[in-house]
Order: C-alpha cells, then sequence, then structure tokens
C-alpha cells in the first residue's frame, strides 16, 4: 500500500536520482546562496569537488571530461559565477569537452522583480555553450538536465541549465513523462550489425504487439521502401503521428492505422495494447492540447529513430537512436523476425482512421468540406501532392486524401498560417510534371493572398481549392469547446475569388454540389499539365463536429 506520510518526490529528489543513471555523479562547484537548496544534505554517493574561482572549476571539470570521454557535472553561481567561468566555458567549447553546467538563479516566486543575486543569464555566457535551457516550471528541471546531458554529447561542449533556487523543493508529478530519452545511441555507420539497429530490432521482436508510429521525417522513398519492409515482417500497424507537415508511410497500405490523437488520454487509448512502440522520423510524441497522465500505459516501452538530435533530445523515449533514417530502419528490418502466423493488426478506434465517403448534400443542403475533399479525392491521381492548410477539416483530409506517394502531402510544420499558397506555387516551381492542389481555408489563404500574383505571373499550374466559411471555424470552436464566447466576428464579405482575380489567377465561385463537380472535372483534367493557376472558391458551412 502506498506510504501517505512520505512527503512526495521533489524536483531534487528526480533530478539526483537521474544524475545517477546518467553517471554525473561528481560536481564541481564554487558554490553560493542560489546553489544550497541543492547542496545541503548532498547524498553520500554523489561527490562534491570545490574550486576557489570558478575558472578552477570549470577547468577541472573539462580535465575530468576529457579524461573519462562523457560528460561531467558544474555548478556555478548566478551572474557572478557564470561570469567568472566564461573564459573556461570557451575553452572548454573549443577543447570539446562536454558540460553539464547547473546555474543557480534567484527564488521564481520573486523573479519578475529582480531580487538581489537575480540575474540576466541566458546570453551572459555569448554563443560558447552548445546550449541553454531556462525550464518554464520547476518540474522541467530533470528533463532539461536529461537534454543538456545528450545535448553535450552530441555538440561536444558546455550546455547550461539555469535552475530557479526554489524549484529544488517543488513536487513532482510522477505521471510527468521526462522531455528526454533515457539514452541515445549515435551509430557512426548503419550497417546489419550495428548495434543500435541489433537493439532495436530486438526490442520489437521481445514484443508481444510492437507498432510503430512515422512522420515527417520518413518522407522520402527509401524510407517507406524501408518502413513498408518492416511494418510487413513485423505485421505490426503503422500510426501517422499528430500533426505531422509530412506523411511517413503510404497511407493507403492495410497496415496504415491512422493518424494519432494530439491529447494525451486518447493518444494512450490509441496505443493501448502495444507493448513496444517505434517512433521514426517523429517526435515521441508531440501533443496539442495539454493534458494530464503519462503519454503512454505503463508496460508500453517507446524508442525513436531519427536524423534531428534536437528532436531525439527531447522526445520521451527509453531509447533514442540519431541515425539516417532509411538506411536504420532498413538495417533493423534485415535483422527482426518475421511473424507470418501473427493476426492481421485492427486499427485503434481512437485513432484517426475512418474513411467514409459522405454522400452528397441533399436538395437544400449546404456544401460541408467533407463534400468537397471526397468529390477531390475521387479525381485526382496518387501521385499528387496536397499542401494543406485548413485547420477545422485538416481530420477529414487526412481520411479522405490520404498520402499515397513521397511528398504526397505537405503542412506548415509550425502551425502558423499564411504556408500552403505560396509554398504549393514553390512547388509546383520546382516539380513542373507533379499534379499539386493546396487546399485552403479562407481564413488561411488571407494570410498569403499575394502568392497568388506569384503563381499568375509565373505561370504555375497549382489547383487552389478555397473552403470558404467566411469565419476562422477552428478558433470558433476552440472557444466553444473552452466554454466561452469569442469576441472575434466573421467576415462573410470577404471573396477569396475576387481576391484572385484582382491578382491576375483564374477563379471560379462554387455553391453548390453539381457546380463543385463540373468545376473539379474541368480543373483536374491534365492538372499535371496545367501552365496556369486555378482557384475554386468553394461556399461551405462549417464542420460541425470538429473536436481540437
Amino acid at each position: 500500500m502506498p506510504d501517505h506520510h512520505r512527503p512526495p518526490a521533489t524536483v531534487r529528489d528526480h533530478t539526483l536520482r537521474l544524475l545517477r543513471e546518467l553517471g554525473l555523479t561528481t560536481v564541481f562547484a564554487n558554490p553560493g546562496s542560489t546553489e544550497v537548496p541543492f547542496l545541503v544534505d548532498l547524498p553520500d554517493d554523489i561527490d562534491f569537488v570545490l574550486g576557489l574561482h570558478e575558472g578552477s572549476v570549470v577547468g577541472m571539470a573539462t580535465g575530468w571530461a576529457l579524461a573519462r570521454e562523457r560528460p561531467a557535472l558544474v555548478q556555478l553561481h548566478t551572474t557572478a559565477g557564470l561570469g567568472n567561468a566564461v573564459g573556461a566555458l570557451a575553452t572548454a567549447r573549443v577543447n570539446r569537452a562536454p558540460l553539464v553546467v547547473l546555474v543557480g538563479q534567484q527564488d521564481r516566486r520573486h523573479l519578475a522583480h529582480e531580487p538581489f543575486l537575480a540575474g540576466h543569464l541566458e546570453g551572459l555566457a555569448g554563443d560558447y555553450p552548445v546550449a541553454v535551457h531556462q525550464p518554464v516550471r520547476a518540474q522541467d528541471v530533470p528533463g532539461a538536465v536529461a537534454r543538456a546531458h545528450h545535448e553535450a554529447v552530441q555538440g561536444r561542449g558546455p550546455v547550461l541549465v539555469v535552475v530557479c533556487m526554489d524549484d529544488w523543493a517543488r513536487p513532482m508529478d510522477p505521471d510527468q513523462p521526462r522531455a528526454a530519452p533515457a539514452r541515445v545511441a549515435r551509430p557512426l555507420h548503419v550497417a546489419p550489425d550495428d548495434a543500435a539497429a541489433t537493439e532495436i530490432a530486438a526490442f520489437l521482436d521481445g514484443a508481444r504487439s510492437p507498432a510503430l508510429v512515422v512522420g515527417a521525417g520518413a518522407d522520402s522513398a527509401p524510407a517507406w521502401r524501408a518502413l513498408t519492409d518492416l511494418a510487413e515482417r513485423l505485421r505490426a500497424p503503422v500510426f501517422q503521428e499528430s500533426f505531422g507537415a509530412r506523411a511517413g508511410f503510404p497511407q493507403d497500405h492495410p497496415l496504415f492505422a491512422g493518424h494519432l490523437p494530439a491529447e494525451r488520454s486518447r493518444l494512450r487509448a490509441a496505443l493501448r495494447g502495444h507493448d513496444a512502440v517505434l517512433v521514426v522520423g517523429a517526435p515521441a510524441l508531440r501533443q496539442y492540447i495539454y493534458a494530464d497522465g503519462p503519454l503512454v500505459d505503463d508496460g508500453t516501452r517507446v524508442a525513436m529513430v531519427g536524423d534531428d538530435p534536437g528532436e531525439a533530445h527531447r522526445g520521451a523515449a527509453d531509447l533514442a537512436v540519431i541515425a539516417p533514417v532509411a538506411a536504420f530502419t532498413a538495417a533493423v528490418a534485415a535483422l527482426v523476425d518475421e511473424r507470418p502466423d501473427a493476426p492481421a493488426p485492427t486499427s485503434s478506434p481512437a485513432a484517426d482512421t475512418g474513411r467514409e465517403v459522405p454522400a452528397p448534400p441533399a436538395e437544400g443542403e449546404p456544401l460541408r468540406p467533407a463534400h468537397v475533399l471526397a468529390a477531390l479525392a475521387a479525381r485526382v491521381g496518387p501521385d499528387t501532392a496536397v499542401v494543406e492548410e485548413t485547420p477545422s477539416s485538416r481530420p477529414r483530409l487526412h481520411r479522405l486524401l490520404p498520402a499515397r506517394a513521397p511528398l504526397g502531402f505537405l503542412s506548415a510544420a509550425m502551425g502558423g498560417l499564411g504556408f500552403a499558397l505560396p509554398a504549393a506555387t514553390g512547388l509546383r516551381m520546382a516539380a513542373p510534371t507533379r499534379p499539386v492542389v493546396a487546399v485552403v481555408g479562407d481564413g488561411s489563404a488571407l494570410y498569403q493572398v499575394q502568392a497568388l500574383w506569384s503563381a499568375a505571373r509565373y505561370r504555375v499550374g497549382v489547383l487552389f481549392v478555397v473552403l470558404s466559411n467566411g469565419r476562422y471555424a477552428v478558433m470558433d470552436r476552440l472557444a466553444e469547446h473552452g466554454g466561452g464566447k469569442a469576441p472575434w466576428p466573421d467576415f462573410p464579405e470577404v471573396s477569396l475569388a475576387a481576391l484572385a482575380r484582382g491578382l491576375g489567377c483564374p477563379a471560379v465561385e462554387v455553391a453548390t454540389h453539381t457546380e463543385l463537380c463540373r468545376a473539379l472535372d474541368e480543373a483536374t483534367a491534365g492538372l499535371a499539365e496545367r501552365d496556369t493557376p486555378l482557384l475554386l472558391d468553394v461556399t461551405v458551412a462549417p464542420d460541425p463536429d470538429f473536436a481540437p
């Protein structure tokens, strides 16, 4: 039974446990008051080494790290300590010495008033640190320290973590996922006998029910081939990361299991029953709306593979491998055991998988985005590149317009509006024989409507399909889900067709399903050969059941 009299584990407790895991059990320091909460009653297995000046502190840690060929731990005292250490930190960077440097800061609770000893620390050491972290919450300190360890190894230099003195005593949520992997592997050469590939293969072979999660970093023909081979050998379902900017797997493949939800409880439900999850070319596991609880259920282990060190360093995984995605995945696929007798995976009801084609609207009923997307899907080929920027209709687009070829789906990775019109134009310029369709909300289109002039001026044959509902529908839905009333107005008087024509881009206004089908039949015939853009301004009613 739980001990209800035991005080909750603190940020300091979790950090000390992490330091032991990472082998950072010797701390070089010249402490001050902001470091006292961490150092008082230091456990016996953490060795403390005093230096009488910060230059000596960092110099000793540099020699230690170079001799041990792994990071050393340093603790410095706010502005004065970090300022005194800058020269030695510069030397450590040029000497390629990996250091994890904890820098004390004043109490977070009155930091806004700049109390005595508060420091402007982020840029004080210039660009000599590989990275600088200032955790937004006390509970983010252990994850920042873990990332600093991985970054110090990757960047071969010092990484700073600024910690407010009161953070150490704050309680930790036991379900809080650490924003860093437990281990990072960096194979220098990818080969079938590579130790990291062998470990990942064993991770999958040892699982009762493995699953794959893919993302934008796997959007290439070699990566699709390797992932298809791996998934078929394992007979494992393949999920697309939530809010992925590109597709990492053929979404018309029988093993494709849909898009993962971007909220923790639904994410846990989607991955429930899978005891090993390998994330390839994607974060592990990125979310949108915050929710309490772990990312995955107890008993589910997560590993990840990607070529982006920053993505790997912040991934909540047991093991992160930094390696070329296609080559490493192919090596793993060659090592895993085939499972010909494994039952065919079934789609998780929590994942976004349904592809039900809606019936055309009845007489007098408005067009919905799903009607437009279904009609478009019926008329474009598998090599079509779909550039998306319609936030409230994106789930339906995923279901009805699956990516069937590499670069078959493209969206803004950061989520800011104004991407699709210029990106689709540039994509078609670079690939002049590939069909390109941009599906854009009217609110999104307004952010970079000027790109239509360039498309027309340079005769770029993109089909722009604008879903015009005269409002920021996704914002309206978010306000409703938040239980409040939105202060922003609708804008039904805005005409994207008129704006397009004013910029020299041909445009057609569509209000009915018959008009839609006629316009799409004409626009998609010979889409690969088009040498002029066309904008379809389609009046739609907002989706009534959008959920963020």
